[in-house]
């Protein structure tokens, strides 16, 4: 193969205001708040990427199919300078085209990707061994995202959440997550005190995350497989995931503030749990 071969082939789109740019924009802007629901969500339809290191994460992902692939001009010099390869011929377009179908307010970096979603493995697959994550009706996407994110920093082994009652794995999520959706497996399931119970039953040490726990975290003799679980901020735990979890604990602080976004309170469980079990090296 040459080096000509080797290099990615761009091809270029219309210019804005082209059917081929504005194929989801004939009938005028959707009303204001619906643009990212209505671009980035939808169980049956393609997982929207967008952002350098979430669109560069899923080039480099060999599972993650890629069916569209829109660039700017400054992006696609880029690539091609990281030699990072497009594995299908974009569409040059102008930011512009970009921001209509994301909003003005998606930080994109001139990237764009359409990708169809990553399976979900089945909670039997996981490795009994270091941690992983159960959220409890975490519906944000940024904190999805920032979760993602850390559990991918920490080598979370895969998180485990609802199929309802939890953000779609694409858009915002994707971008908060910077990446981690691919790398870290994200497993869905119909009843999350069921899985809690399969946790347990494979040997699993699962503990709850709660203001009201006995006992903090730090002075839990932990053991591998962990599993941590973190309910939504606000309403918590639900009381039949507490009552699932083999125990309840709380993040004792020293300010005035004893309570963190659950986004913080997943790295701080992390880094303890990590710490406790010899993870950090």
């Amino acid at each position: 193969m040459s080096d000509r071969d080797r290099e990615p082939r761009f091809r270029r789109g219309s210019r804005p205001g082209s059917s081929h740019v504005k194929d989801s924009h004939r009938k005028g802007p959707p009303r204001h708040g619906s643009v990212r629901r209505a671009r980035e969500t939808g169980p049956d339809g393609p997982a929207v990427l967008y952002g350098w290191h979430t669109v560069t994460a899923a080039l480099a992902n060999p599972h993650r199919r890629i069916r569209k692939l829109l660039l700017t001009e400054n992006a696609a010099l880029r690539l091609t300078h990281e030699n990072i390869n497009t594995r299908i011929t974009p569409e040059i377009v102008r930011p512009s085209a970009i921001d209509q179908r994301l909003g003005p307010d998606a930080v994109h970096q001139g990237l764009l990707a359409e990708a169809d979603p990553l399976p979900s493995p089945d909670i039997e697959m996981l490795t009994q061994e270091g941690i992983v994550l159960v959220l409890d009706q975490i519906t944000d996407p940024h904190n999805v995202g920032a979760i993602m994110r850390s559990a991918a920093a920490f080598a979370v082994k895969a998180i485990v959440t609802t199929a309802r009652h939890s953000p779609e794995a694409t858009g915002v999520l994707a971008k908060s997550a910077s990446g981690a959706l691919e790398v870290v497996p994200l497993v869905l399931v119909q009843n999350l005190a069921r899985a809690l119970t399969r946790l347990n039953d494979r040997g699993f040490m699962t503990v709850g995350l709660d203001s009201d726990g006995g006992e903090n975290l730090a002075a839990i003799q932990l053991q591998q497989p962990l599993a941590l679980v973190l309910g939504a901020e606000g309403k918590g735990l639900r009381q039949l995931t507490r009552d699932t979890c083999s125990a309840v604990a709380r993040l004792d602080m020293p300010g005035h503030i004893k309570s963190l976004n659950v986004s913080n309170a997943a790295v701080l469980a992390l880094y303890i749990g990590a710490s406790h079990l010899g993870l950090m090296h």
